[in-house]
């Protein structure tokens, strides 16, 4: 009777008033709980009886079932799909890392240095020469990554290795930078005499046949020039209106062995440098860097392509066993199995660098990996680790904070309040990375003024390079060191072109060309612009100092007077101490070359335009004329492959984004060789944006310090607090 009763009620109740008055919650506090439970059986009966169990509900009730089970990722579940394809179609990758951790690496136990040598190896030299040489003939990778930190004898161990050679048939090709190749062959003939006959492949006249390459010990050409070789044999060239096609002989040959110095050269695998170098043929394999890593773990993978280190330099497809070494798909498909592009993995990305990018605490798993993987491929040594081996004098740094006149104040506070405004503009409105070319060159026009006015004030033009055959960057208005042209036609310097595109935020697609603001494609390793050199006189015309009436009314800088003062403090009645200043900007050098001839310093000077030939005649004869006191060197140019021991002093001009640079200029006077304390001077306008990025720089090293793997970039990137920071009072 009560049920009765109950459900007579029930229909004298009108639902649309209850579920009126009220939100669900009052509801309840108005009603019984026989009311509720007649409610609900009225509800399953109306109309809306589909939406009582939708798809999400079932979901989250099985997760109610057990909620203490672990959520799983769907970068996790793509993975182990991808795992398992990858077990069933392709089972040798079952136990890779495990195979690893059982196979012990090549020994690094010390050998005899060959007998045609003609110096004495360091201990650590000799376990190195014994390293390479297990690491080719008993290791299954035939090669490896000799990665001992700058300045400790790499090129040596690596002749050393040359003359090792027994049973070689086939010449050597050593691949470095433009201002390395030179220095490799006086190195090879200094230490290996008539024992090895060096061949440089290199300019207009170089030999372009098998048979005259396969007569050379050892071949010695570019990064450029293979680049430039393979390109014309694949894709040709245009000649008298026609495609024409023309055999690459280096690509032609099997070489004995294959180095490459600077190796990180390569770091872009989809580059066109690092595919034509992939594609050279060789027994063994060699890669030379300090720094293997610079920006990203991924970078890595390049390296492991040009070794041929299987499995990790291989495609592997999910659904079937089709395995390739190059990413071999045309309209989303694979060419040689016909599966969607999806279903294809690179095992380098899939087993280490998807678990730091995508997987959530999966990245120390991954760097334990990768320290294992590197255990069996690469050797590493630094100075702190050799010292007692190496014997190095101190290196000492220096930073100067020198602040500016009052002339010089007040034209850098102008332009710095101007550039601030402008940037505090694009920040109200958000469209900073909209106007992320107008913010560098901003920046730009700071850090030149901090080093002197005229460099902004007397900007060359266009015009100006036209009428002497050169070339002007677009993003610092000063000669283009190791120009390269983006697709648009703008010229730029190489490293200035590199900083820009790397400290891009947002996504590359999104970047736009500082110039002409259509979106931005260049090829960063590609050849640099060839251009005339050899007329000094006109090439002299384009130099600031002839922009400029250079007489008693011409005013120098802090910053310039500063170095004059330095170089002063040097000199001695009884020795001479050399001197290296570095400076990104020529222009900057071409300043202090005047100031110093005017002060009676003897200097020479090392810029990009200059061919390996000029290059090798000014470093000989800064090294070996005594009168010579300062080496002026474009940061751009010989930052990096250079031995200068002969100076002791060097002086960076102007910050650079990147510390591993300044920390690799450091380096060409603080190797093996050098029997006097070094001491490395920065010289920084307090009251400028330099002080700021000073600061950036501490930060960026710490970054560098600890970590190796963030596949972000953020090594190079100005993040938008950053620039914030750079615009601060």
């Amino acid at each position: 009777s009560t049920s009765k009763s109950n459900s007579k009620s029930n229909r004298n109740t009108n639902p649309k008033e209850i579920g009126s008055k009220e939100d669900g919650s009052n509801v309840v506090e108005l009603l019984s709980d026989s009311d509720i439970e007649i409610v609900n059986v009225s509800k399953r009966k109306a109309p809306a009886k589909k939406k009582k169990a939708p798809p999400r509900k079932k979901k989250s009730k099985a997760e109610d079932e057990d909620p203490d089970a672990p959520k799983v990722s769907k970068s996790q579940k793509v993975f182990d799909r991808m795992e398992a394809g990858l077990q069933e179609f392709h089972p040798e990758l079952r136990q890779v890392f495990e195979k690893l951790e059982t196979e012990p690496p090549s020994s690094r136990e010390a050998v005899p240095q060959p007998e045609l040598l003609k110096t004495k190896l360091l201990p650590f030299q000799n376990e190195g020469l014994g390293w390479l040489i297990r690491q080719e003939r008993e290791s299954i990778y035939h090669g490896g990554i000799l990665a001992d930190e700058m300045g400790m004898g790499k090129t040596i161990q690596t002749i050393a290795l040359f003359l090792s050679d027994k049973d070689r048939k086939a010449p050597i090709l050593v691949i470095a930078p433009t201002v390395a190749v030179m220095q490799w062959k006086n190195e090879i003939q200094l230490y290996a005499g008539d024992a090895l006959q060096c061949l440089v492949f290199h300019g207009a006249n170089r030999a372009n046949n098998v048979a005259d390459i396969a007569k050379a010990d050892v071949v010695l050409t570019t990064y450029a020039v293979v680049e430039s070789v393979y390109r014309k044999q694949r894709s040709g060239f245009a000649r008298k209106g026609e495609r024409v096609f023309e055999k690459s002989a280096l690509h032609n040959i099997e070489f004995h062995r294959i180095v490459l110095d600077e190796a990180h050269n390569i770091k872009d695998r989809q580059a066109g440098t690092s595919r034509a170098i992939f594609m050279l043929n060789a027994r063994f394999r060699l890669c030379l860097s300090g720094t293997p890593l610079q920006n990203r773990i991924g970078e890595l993978y390049s390296l492991l392509r040009f070794l041929r280190v299987v499995p990790f330099c291989k495609y592997f497809c999910t659904k079937c066993d089709c395995t390739s070494d190059e990413w071999l798909v045309e309209r989303q498909r694979c060419v040689m199995c016909n599966h969607v592009a999806m279903q294809h993995v690179n095992y380098f990305n899939h087993s280490l660098l998807k678990h730091i990018q995508k997987i959530e605490g999966h990245t120390d798993f991954a760097m334990a990996r990768m320290r294992l993987l590197l255990n069996h491929i690469m050797l590493r040594r630094t100075k702190v680790e050799r010292a007692d081996d190496l014997g190095l004098p101190p290196r000492v740094v220096v930073v100067k904070r020198k602040f500016f006149n009052l002339e010089e104040k007040d034209l850098y506070s102008s332009v710095f309040s101007d550039s601030k405004r402008q940037f505090s503009t694009y920040v109200n409105h958000g469209v900073v990375l909209n106007n992320y070319a107008n913010i560098f060159t901003l920046i730009t026009r700071m850090r030149q003024i901090a080093d002197h006015p005229d460099l902004v004030l007397r900007r060359r033009t266009a015009q100006d390079a036209d009428a002497v055959g050169s070339h002007v960057c677009k993003l610092c208005d000063d000669e283009a060191e190791d120009a390269i042209k983006s697709r648009c036609g703008h010229i730029f310097c190489r490293l200035c072109v590199t900083e820009y595109v790397e400290s891009f935020q947002g996504r590359l697609s999104d970047l736009v060309c500082p110039v002409c603001r259509v979106g931005f494609t260049i090829d960063l390793s590609a050849p640099a612009l060839q251009f005339d050199t050899n007329n000094d006189r006109e090439v002299s015309k384009s130099s600031i100092v002839n922009r400029i009436e250079m007489d008693d009314s011409w005013r120098s800088s802090t910053k310039i007077e500063a170095l004059v003062e330095e170089l002063f403090k040097l000199r001695s009645d009884r020795q001479t101490i050399k001197s290296i200043v570095f400076s990104q900007f020529t222009s900057m050098l071409d300043l202090v070359e005047w100031r110093l001839a005017r002060a009676g310093f003897s200097t020479v000077k090392l810029q990009g335009s200059m061919s390996p030939t000029q290059r090798n005649a000014i470093i000989s004869h800064f090294m070996e004329t005594p009168s010579v006191e300062v080496f002026l060197v474009s940061l751009k140019a010989g930052g990096v492959a250079l031995n200068l021991c002969e100076a002791s002093q060097v002086f960076l001009l102007d910050p650079w984004w990147n510390p591993s640079v300044e920390w690799q200029s450091g380096d060409r006077v603080h190797r093996i060789g050098q029997h006097r304390p070094v001491t490395i001077t920065r010289l920084v306008i307090e009251d400028s944006i330099e002080s700021r990025i000073i600061d950036l720089q501490a930060k960026k090293a710490n970054m560098i310090n600890a970590t190796i793997g963030a596949d972000d970039g953020a090594l190079n990137r100005l993040s938008k607090d950053d620039m914030e920071f750079l615009f601060q009072n």
